[in-house]
């Protein structure tokens, strides 16, 4: 505090301060009046300033200054003071309706945003974990070498299930489970819909609620069917099915034993329809010796306190044993237990293990979700901070009535949690509105439990928290404020205050430019990889699964499709060309070595139309054509790929040995993707009718001279014709390959979602900001015009801050969006190398997006009449 120059206060004044004064506020009173003093001297002279001193000392003599102990001040109540705080707060709110309802509208949408994603993240954490013995139960999977390349996956052999119960006392149960495709009839309706065979113990291992029927005995017996309330509301019009007749595939019928509750969306057998015994599909003995085909899923329940980690290493060797003398090196082959817990977010195959698969992206989800919830909130700091100056006086008088620091820190509290209250409601609306949207969006069925005591005390608390997080910062900052300087009419200083403004703003749109760039990079992978030549002509593709009497009747079906003009081309095959089918190691060749038989080939099997069907091309020799050529049974095609790894100088004519057959080489075709377009294309083998694959699917190349509908019309007619008890279903080839593109588009369009938000909160302070720059330079901007300045010239002063901000939080984001989507890129063998073209059009859209905003503001500034800017103080 500077001296006071040649003055000591008159005693009178002295002590009329003293009495009157109260002793909390004296030494800053004191203070502000001496310094107000030494500048009056400085600038006006001592007379003035001594007579000006007992003016200031006066305004102190007033009842509400008078001086008491704090004892003596009346004390209200709480909830009087917390009437007072809510009564306050609604009367602010009020008085600046356009900063709450940015404040408001920023709120809400992050915490819509952040809900949405919770619920989200919620499901994923669920899948699967609902069963009342999840903690006990797991899933058998096998691990091999091949190639050198160690390998897991979750298939096993027939009798892994009763051997690994008969034979281990720490295993209570174990299931058999395979998924299925039937035509299930009742009362004249007929549908395809997708179950599996199971062993009677599946029920207790899965314990799925049941509406009826007993759990114990519903897959016990040899003619009892399971089904669930949708399949029995389809096929009976109720869910009140136990004892019906339902008919499989036209053949077998089957009394329903139980009624399943529709299986809820995050479980792995959400598709579940119904369940057949294990004897319908296998009879009883002839699966003992089926150690060598690994087709299916084997689940076990563990007894009480048992180590797994103990366990698997007694049952690790369990198929090797079998398989010994079947294959030749059995050195590698173990199996392992997978738990329940892990089956959905840790199941990625990564050498030979299981490790982080779906887990990253609810981390990654997770993150995004916190880090829009505090977007929002840096909004609030924002907008609040830049008011700061407008509540100035008022925390300054408030503080020389006596208030303390704590009550105005609780009442700045209380208005964002005011605040938070309806951006919350606002936010719940919201979700309300849009939960159809991002369900068809995510593939899921998420809901809010209204009903739940639990849910509530969980959205309260939640508002709780985006209230404190949002409003902790402006409340401190605001009660900080020193009165003896605000109540003088000297400003408040800001620029501390205002270069965190500056630093909040980087961090939003830091934020958003590594979503942006999230957003550019996944994009183009998609569309890399759906550019990528697949080695066959998806147009006009069709397939059909044989079912009934259509494989009786192929030969006819498929000359009427020519011949009637639907069809240019229609042949056999295990299955579309657009998905893998089987997979196949042992091969040998010529030159081929003891290694050579791990590696594994992607095996399809077909009929003499394959290349001209599929529109596969042939590179050397020619098509498998059984009419002309009867031996072509054992005829193969290889693939590029297939050529080089057997590295086969001249590969037609050349004899291959697999499946218990000597097969001839007669084509080569180029390589075409079977599995992941992301992958590397495998090496791959297309044999003749010989083989053990049965080929129960049809590929129709339809005719391209009719329109679709036509040939549909035609197709369908003659489906029905040869096989009337079946509906007609069928899938187009581009449409399957479009399939294989669902995951990465469903996390390009969530991100997208969350981008587009995060940007829009972002722009709401950003517009809220940039109207208080421009009212705070309104006698700057009016001074500039009457120089003659122009609209262009101040519409480009009052943006060139905010675009320099959007520069740095470009320099700090970019780098750290390169580095998440180098990690995410890294999951492909097929993938881009991220260019500059991404950045460049990160950094454009950044400051266009931030232009427009501000540009608003900024004219509506800058045409202001400079007469009205200047003509008062």
């Amino acid at each position: 505090m500077p001296p006071v120059p040649r003055f000591n206060p008159p005693r009178l004044a002295d002590r009329l301060l003293t009495w009157f004064c109260a002793a909390h506020l004296r030494e800053e009173v004191l203070g502000d009046l001496h310094e107000r003093y030494a500048i009056r001297v400085k600038h006006r002279g001592e007379s003035r300033a001594k007579w000006r001193y007992w003016l200031d000392v006066l305004t102190y003599v007033r009842p509400e200054f008078i001086r008491r102990q704090p004892s003596q001040y009346p004390q209200p109540t709480n909830t009087t003071m917390l009437r007072n705080y809510l009564k306050i707060a609604w009367r602010n709110l009020i008085r600046e309706k356009g900063y709450a309802s940015l404040n408001m509208a920023g709120l809400a949408v992050g915490m819509a945003a952040s809900t949405l994603i919770f619920l989200w993240i919620q499901s994923e954490f669920t899948y699967d974990r609902f069963y009342s013995k999840t903690d006990r139960l797991f899933q058998v999977y096998n691990q091999d070498v091949f190639s050198g390349k160690p390998m897991v996956w979750g298939t096993t052999p027939l009798p892994l299930a009763p051997t690994l119960k008969q034979n281990y006392p720490d295993i209570e149960e174990a299931t058999r489970y395979r998924p299925t495709t039937l035509l299930l009839t009742a009362d004249d309706k007929g549908l395809n819909v997708e179950g599996a065979y199971a062993d009677p113990s599946f029920l207790n291992l899965f314990d799925f609620a049941l509406l009826g029927g007993n759990r114990e005995q519903a897959l016990s017996g040899a003619n009892g069917i399971v089904i669930t309330k949708s399949l029995a509301e389809k096929l009976f019009g109720t869910s009140d099915a136990v004892g019906k007749t339902v008919q499989i595939d036209h053949k077998d019928s089957f009394a329903v034993s139980a009624v399943l509750d529709d299986l809820p969306n995050n479980t792995q057998f959400s598709n579940l329809s119904f369940l057949l015994p294990w004897t319908y599909f296998i009879p009883p003995g002839w699966d003992s010796d089926g150690w060598g085909s690994n087709n299916n899923y084997t689940y076990v329940l563990l007894k009480d306190k048992v180590n797994p980690v103990a366990l698997n290493e007694k049952i690790k060797h369990v198929t090797a044993e079998k398989l010994k003398g079947v294959i030749e090196d059995v050195s590698h082959r173990q199996i392992f237990l997978h738990p329940a817990s892990k089956w959905h977010l840790y199941s990625k195959e990564d050498n030979g293990r299981l490790v982080d698969g779906k887990i990253v992206h609810v981390r990654l989800f997770s993150l995004i979700a916190g880090l829009i919830l505090l977007v929002a909130a840096v909004n609030f700091i924002n907008l609040t901070t830049a008011r700061s100056e407008k509540r100035a006086k008022e925390v300054g008088v408030r503080k020389v009535a006596g208030a303390q620091k704590r009550s105005l820190v609780f009442q700045f509290i209380s208005e964002s949690l005011l605040l938070a209250c309806f951006a919350g409601l606002l936010a719940l609306l919201i979700v309300l509105l849009f939960i159809p949207t991002f369900n068809n969006l995510t593939d899921k069925q998420l809901s809010l439990e209204l009903g739940s005591v639990n849910f509530w005390l969980g959205g309260i608390a939640f508002v709780l928290f985006t209230g404190l997080l949002a409003g902790s910062y402006p409340a401190f900052v605001l009660a900080n404020f020193q009165p003896g300087k605000v109540m003088k009419g000297v400003q408040h200083s800001l620029n501390s205050v205002f270069s965190l403004r500056k630093g909040l703003v980087i961090t939003q749109f830091s934020f958003a430019i590594v979503l942006i760039i999230g957003t550019l990079v996944i994009n183009d992978q998609i569309q890399y990889a759906q550019k990528r030549d697949n080695g066959y002509d998806q147009n006009n593709l069709l397939f059909i699964y044989m079912r009934g009497d259509l494989s009786k009747h192929y030969s006819s079906f498929q000359q009427e499709l020519i011949h009637d003009g639907a069809a240019i081309s229609v042949g056999k095959s295990i299955g579309s060309i657009t998905n893998l089918n089987s997979r196949q190691w042992g091969l040998s060749w010529p030159g081929s070595t003891k290694a050579d038989k791990d590696v594994e080939f992607d095996r399809f099997a077909a009929d003499e139309s394959f290349l001209k069907t599929t529109g596969t091309r042939l590179i050397a020799g020619r098509d498998i054509d059984v009419q002309s050529y009867p031996t072509d049974s054992t005829a193969v095609l290889l693939n590029e790929t297939a050529v080089k790894r057997m590295h086969l100088k001249t590969p037609i004519g050349t004899i291959i040995q697999f499946d218990s057959h000597n097969w001839h080489v007669v084509g080569i075709v180029k390589d075409f993707i079977f599995a992941s377009p992301y992958e590397p294309i495998n090496p791959v083998v297309v044999h003749g009718p010989a083989g053990s694959l049965p080929l129960s699917w049809i590929s129709i190349r339809l005719n391209p001279a009719n329109t679709t509908a036509q040939n549909l019309a035609i197709t369908e007619k003659l489906t029905k014709k040869y096989n009337p008890g079946y509906p007609f279903e069928y899938i187009f080839a581009d449409e399957s390959y479009k399939a294989k593109f669902a995951d990465e588009q469903r996390t390009s369009s969530l991100i997208s979602l969350f981008m587009g938000l995060t940007i829009i909160i972002s722009c709401l302070g950003l517009f809220g900001l940039a109207a208080y720059t421009a009212q705070q330079r309104t006698k700057e901007i009016g001074v500039r015009k009457v120089l003659g300045a122009t609209v262009t010239s101040i519409v480009g002063l009052l943006t060139k801050e905010f675009i320099q901000l959007i520069g740095i939080a470009f320099v700090i984001g970019a780098p750290i969006g390169w580095y998440v989507m180098e990690k995410w890129l890294q999951d492909y063998s097929y993938r881009i190398v991220i260019g500059a073209g991404v950045f460049l059009l990160t950094l454009v859209a950044a400051i266009l997006i931030v232009t427009l905003t501000v540009s608003f503001q900024a004219i509506k500034a800058a045409l202001t009449n400079p007469v009205k800017s200047l003509r008062s103080e």
